[in-house]
């Protein structure tokens, strides 16, 4: 599986108030979540973002309280995945569970910049930059979690499975 976006660039301990403020936790909407996407940081980025692209941020992502909202309302932006330094095990666990990769990749968060092309070759643990010249790689994520970004998260891969158990 491979993903292609541009880079958007966020720094460390960017936590879950700042991606999904508490006002709008009165909602599961997935549209309305997206909407106020890391508002408190760039008032414009939902509407900037683009489908299919690549949040790329320092350590510590997803820090503070462990609101499921945050993942759901980046994916509800479009947003491919998340590169970053180091996550917050429990926004990285929420992030699986809605079938959004997240990639612990220092080296790459460090040296992508806003704007760049990124490629992630999943399958093959590789992180393109630019044209391909500089790559990057990264722990294989284990084949359950893998199977959680196919099936769209853990609900899709579960309702999969009562299936083929019948």
């Amino acid at each position: 599986m491979t993903l292609k976006g541009k880079a958007w660039k966020f720094g460390e301990d960017v936590d879950t108030d700042l991606i999904i403020p508490a006002r709008y936790l009165n909602t599961t909407d997935t549209a309305e979540l997206a909407k106020h996407c890391l508002e408190p940081v760039n008032p414009e980025w939902a509407g900037s973002v683009a489908e299919g692209d690549i949040i790329v941020a320092g350590k510590n992502f997803g820090c503070g309280s462990s609101r499921e909202h945050a993942p759901i309302a980046i994916k509800g932006c479009g947003v491919a995945a998340i590169i970053a330094v180091s996550f917050a095990r429990i926004f990285y666990r929420n992030a699986f569970n809605i079938g959004l990769p997240v990639i612990e990749a220092p080296e790459a968060a460090v040296a992508i910049a806003e704007g760049d092309t990124v490629e992630i070759a999943l399958d093959e643990g590789v992180i393109r930059r630019g044209d391909g010249a500089e790559s990057f790689t990264f722990a294989p994520i284990p084949d359950f979690m893998m199977d959680l970004v196919r099936e769209g998260g853990l609900i899709p891969w579960l309702k999969k499975e009562v299936k083929t158990e019948r």
